[in-house]
């Protein structure tokens, strides 16, 4: 029975997805990221579960990438088109106008060429795809990652709802529903997910400061602006993530 338990884990993440699609769609963005945040963490389980019983297997990978895909590509995907609707509006309202019925047709939706933006906001979903797809095949990112891994840029995306909730500071406010600046991100979020930056991963082989110190120093700083900065850091962590790896990859190199 052992060999069903990694699995098991990876469609608890799975479940978390898709509930947290549900209360994307619907704009509440507090449980979003509840369902998120524990479908990573049942993303980080399973491997390690599969590690430590000794059961990984080709279904279970595979699995694995289908789960990511939903937690972690549709997902910020829709919240993206949430925020970018949000952009058009000026508010938590709904853009799309339609006709109210028992029964809704295609040909009742009035679309204007503004009200078709957010859907950039799927670009997020379709390089989440594409980056999946290329980890499954790419035998290099056992040890570190090739791109900007597709839950931290879950958590970035997500952070920003958070941000205007709970910081409520009306020049962060304005910034996140600036509309140029969530297209920005979109395309400079797609870029990262499928780059060639070389990124540490969070594995550790052993408890050694010597052999980890790259990763207790992210780790403590990433407490310390999370005290501090509350969800804003999670911003700042994503950005400190990149500039901490390509820094210690150009002194490997060196």
């Amino acid at each position: 029975m052992k060999k069903y338990i990694p699995n098991l884990i990876t469609l608890l993440n799975l479940f978390c997805g898709c509930v947290a699609i549900f209360f994307a769609v619907h704009g509440v963005f507090e449980m979003v990221a509840l369902f998120v945040f524990l479908g990573i963490i049942f993303d980080y389980f399973d491997g390690f579960a599969a590690r430590i019983l000794n059961v990984r297997s080709e279904l279970g990978l595979q699995l694995d990438s289908l789960a990511d895909m939903v937690t972690s590509g549709v997902v910020p995907g829709i919240v993206m088109f949430k925020l970018l609707e949000m952009s058009s509006t000026g508010g938590w309202s709904s853009g799309i106008v339609y006709e109210s019925s028992a029964l809704t047709t295609w040909h009742s939706f009035k679309f204007s060429p503004q009200e078709l933006i957010p859907l950039l906001g799927l670009i997020v979903t379709l390089a989440s795809a594409y980056r999946l797809a290329k980890f499954n095949i790419d035998e290099n990112q056992t040890n570190s990652f090739i791109g900007l891994p597709t839950p931290a840029n879950t958590l970035l995306i997500i952070s920003l709802p958070l941000i205007m909730l709970y910081q409520n500071n009306e020049i962060l406010n304005n910034i996140i529903l600036n509309q140029w600046f969530l297209i920005g991100l979109t395309f400079v979020s797609a870029y990262l997910l499928n780059s060639n930056i070389a990124l540490f991963a969070l594995k550790f082989k052993n408890w050694s400061f010597k052999d980890n110190a790259i990763r207790y120093v992210f780790l403590f700083i990433s407490l310390v602006l999370l005290v501090t900065l509350k969800f804003m850091a999670v911003p700042a962590i994503i950005v400190f993530y990149i500039l901490i790896s390509v820094i210690s990859a150009m002194g490997e190199k060196r």
